[in-house]
């Protein structure tokens, strides 16, 4: 009997982890964009860039925003499986 192939079964959702890191993900990027959005707005403001200034310190946390979710996603999946066997 040859065991170095063995029948592998279909992996299952554990869907009360998923539905824990996607309410963390949803309650954590209101307060990350938020703060991204009124930095912005208070860094323009206080440097004097204008509506431009702003618009690029817009993107550019909503970019760090970004990067921090993905991290935080990532983590939490790592602590909070998605499936088991």
């Amino acid at each position: 009997m040859d065991n170095s192939n063995p029948i592998r079964r279909p992996r299952r959702i554990l869907w009360p982890n998923v539905l824990t890191v996607i309410s963390a993900a949803i309650l954590i990027s209101a307060e990350v964009f938020g703060a991204a959005f009124a930095g912005s707005w208070a860094i323009a403001n206080l440097l004097a860039l204008g509506t431009f200034g702003a618009r690029l310190l817009d993107g550019l946390f909503m970019l760090i925003g970004v990067v921090v979710m993905v991290q935080f996603v990532r983590a939490a999946h790592h602590v909070e499986p998605f499936t088991a066997q």
